[in-house]
């Protein structure tokens, strides 16, 4: 093998590891290896493209479904199904990631096929209300905090199981760590104050 073509190849080794496991063709340039040569690269089971424009060492162990998240929607949000089964409002373990996103996502990111996951497009306005970070399996992804998650869920009550809706709101009541501070203002902000008052100030008061 070319002695300057492993030299690439070492380049391009320390690339995709400091971007935590793929790396972007544009990064793959930035760096002074060509298209042609990741094509090359690809030949020879050095790097696997995983999507278009991204790639990945293929002697490296398939990427946790979380650091795919980080990488292919850094923009996105952890939320609904998924936010609850993290606090432990919800005992069933989604089949798939609910990630909120901002409605002016790139369309190229609708078409990814590694991990299941559904999108829930969101207004800009909205889309950091509640807005934390928290560990998901050893990578830190954003997700809503409590309140939010719940907000969300009187947002999207028509499209949950009422018995996973009812479930949630309870868990949520006997929380140490809520705050209904946090709960009134997101509420009013996203106009669902009167929904979530006429039920939560019920189960708060009784």
């Amino acid at each position: 093998m070319d002695g300057e073509f492993v030299n690439k190849e070492d380049i391009a080794k320390k690339t995709i590891e400091k971007s935590g496991g793929i790396a972007k063709t544009v990064q793959l340039n930035q760096v002074g290896i060509f298209n042609y040569e990741l094509v090359e690269m690809c030949k020879r089971g050095f790097l696997t493209r995983v999507r278009h424009g991204y790639y990945q060492l293929t002697a490296q162990n398939t990427m946790p479904e979380e650091q795919l998240i980080a990488t292919f929607f850094p923009e996105g949000i952890i939320c609904m199904d998924s936010a609850l089964f993290h606090y432990g409002y919800s005992d069933r373990t989604p089949l798939e990631w609910t990630i909120a996103v901002p409605r002016s996502i790139t369309t190229s990111k609708l078409k990814i096929t590694l991990f299941p996951y559904r999108l829930i497009f969101t207004q800009s306005k909205y889309l950091n209300l509640g807005r934390a970070v928290a560990d998901f399996n050893g990578t830190v992804l954003p997700v809503y905090d409590r309140e939010r998650t719940i907000c969300d869920c009187f947002k999207y009550r028509t499209k949950m199981e009422s018995e996973m809706f009812n479930k949630s709101i309870n868990a949520y009541v006997a929380d140490e760590k809520k705050n209904l501070g946090n709960l009134s203002r997101y509420a009013k902000e996203m106009k669902l104050f009167n929904k979530i008052n006429d039920l939560m100030g019920v189960m708060l008061n009784g």
